[in-house]
């Protein structure tokens, strides 16, 4: 069985692993998407399922202590019986949703090229007002060439114009996961009639389908910006995921354009950010380590008895690299995972100068191995590293304004464009950089961790559904688990 440090969505890592060998590597090269073999009922069938995934967990687990002991014919799918494996966990604030079962072919389609079938939209719920808003809409994905785009509002959702049902009358009668199951599966091919009024209060009724795209992570309308704030330039990045590998390259072009800029100033919005690939996560660190090189950007420690395998990951090289003297981290209920993971490394290196900005995070210090069954497109995230900074900080299970120097809370303002210096939480940002006045601070205590938790899973954590969150469906795809809100 191997292993390797990488990282995911709604996890901190996704290291993809093909099981077949007794021996461990900690650097796999990351699989392919080729075919996946045909199954066999008796080696797919749920027992054998959950005997695979007691096998992971009992030799990979990263609290061996908090595994309950199950009866397997007491459940009925593989995600029921790992949530009640790791329920003491959960009890502990440690594996809130973070150990589940995924398909091998749709993940490993999203990291190799952003590969995804939808409208290209992320949607948040107001399950209080009984409304849907657009938070973001992605090139390329005809949600964006229908209309939708950030701050619109769907009314209405049916399969022709003819049977249109209010989102209103949805979510009275079944909550959010009504509207979810209305907008139909994540399939290619898929069609439905929306209504929905724009931000300039414009009200559109169109016939949209969905298609396969591929998500950029970087947006080419607002994904890097240099903004001009009474005269000094501020850099503004945009990340919306960390799982697509091209990210990687794409956040050494932004950060060359602000090299040759001589911007030491950063904005970095990842409001929607639920996480990704480690290696990504370790080359946005090393494009902000200039004159760091060698130094510590991150320790990875195993359980106990896979110590052996714990890991220290140090600044290294490029050629874009910049020495931020002040960040502001704009943030969410929806940031997590290994976007904690560059924020908290870089508190030893920024001290002061640096904030967080919004609201608190999702708090996931932990990230999974991904294990293959791979006759069945089977793979199990299980939680099994904890990532610290060089300081040893890792404890901030409760969200990261817990651990960083400055907060200043602000709103995720829909009225206006990510990347405009107007928006609340950018205005926000600017004016922290700038030393002015900062808005109330961030509180802890019980966080929102909506990004990449579906309502099944927030019940099951005991947590309210605060207004307008990104909630994943039942049954969310391989995209959904990595990308908060997408549909």
């Amino acid at each position: 069985m191997q292993v390797g440090r990488t990282a995911l969505s709604f996890v901190l890592a996704i290291s993809l692993a093909a099981c077949g060998g007794d021996g461990s590597s900690p650097t796999p090269p990351i699989s392919g998407g080729g075919p996946t073999p045909t199954p066999t009922p008796s080696a797919c069938s749920l027992r054998a399922q959950q005997d695979f995934a007691d096998q992971v967990l009992n030799e990979w687990y990263l609290f061996p202590d908090l595994l309950a002991t199950v009866n397997q014919a007491s459940v009925n799918s593989l995600q029921a019986y790992l949530d009640a494996r790791v329920a003491p966990a959960r009890a502990q604030n440690r594996d809130r949703g973070f150990t589940f079962a995924t398909s091998i072919a749709e993940e490993n389609a999203l990291i190799n090229s952003g590969s995804s079938a939808g409208f290209g939209i992320r949607l948040a719920f107001d399950n209080d007002a009984r409304r849907v808003f657009v938070m973001e809409a992605f090139e390329g994905a005809n949600g964006l060439a229908a209309g939708l785009d950030r701050g619109s509002e769907i009314t209405a959702i049916g399969t022709t114009s003819a049977n249109l049902q209010t989102v209103s009358s949805l979510m009275a009668s079944g909550g959010a996961q009504a509207v979810i199951d209305a907008l139909g599966p994540t399939t290619a091919g898929v069609a439905r009639v929306l209504r929905f009024v724009q931000p300039g209060g414009a009200t559109i009724e169109s016939n949209i389908t969905k298609t396969d795209f591929a998500l950029d992570p970087v947006s080419d309308r607002y994904g890097l910006l240099i903004l001009n704030d009474g005269g000094k330039q501020v850099g503004y990045i945009n990340l919306r995921t960390f799982i697509i590998a091209d990210a990687a390259s794409q956040l050494r072009q932004a950060y060359g354009q602000l090299a040759a800029q001589g911007v030491t100033e950063l904005i970095i919005d990842l409001r929607y950010n639920g996480g990704g690939l480690v290696s990504v996560a370790d080359t946005m660190g090393d494009l902000m380590g200039a004159g760091r090189v060698g130094q510590i950007w991150s320790r990875t420690v195993l359980r106990q008895s896979k110590a052996s395998e714990n890991q220290t990951r140090t600044f290294r090289s490029e050629a874009n690299a910049i020495t931020p003297t002040r960040i502001a981290f704009i943030a969410t209920g929806a940031t997590a995972s290994a976007s904690e993971l560059v924020a908290n490394s870089m508190i030893p290196y920024v001290g002061n100068g640096l904030a967080l900005i919004g609201a608190n995070t999702t708090g996931k210090p932990v990230g999974q191995f991904g294990f293959d069954l791979a006759a069945c497109d089977l793979r199990v995230r299980a939680v099994a590293f904890q990532t610290v900074n060089a300081a040893g900080q890792g404890e901030y299970f409760n969200g990261l304004a817990s651990v960083f120097p400055n907060t200043c809370r602000a709103g995720d303002d829909i009225t206006h464009p990510l990347g405009d210096p107007a928006e609340a939480s950018i205005a926000t940002a600017l004016d922290f950089l700038a030393g002015r006045s900062c808005a109330a601070p961030i509180t802890g205590g019980k966080i929102d961790i909506a990004g990449g938790v579906n309502q099944g899973q927030r019940a099951r954590a005991g947590l309210d559904l605060p207004e307008r969150v990104m909630i994943q469906p039942d049954q969310p795809s391989a995209a959904q688990f990595e990308i908060p809100g997408l549909f």
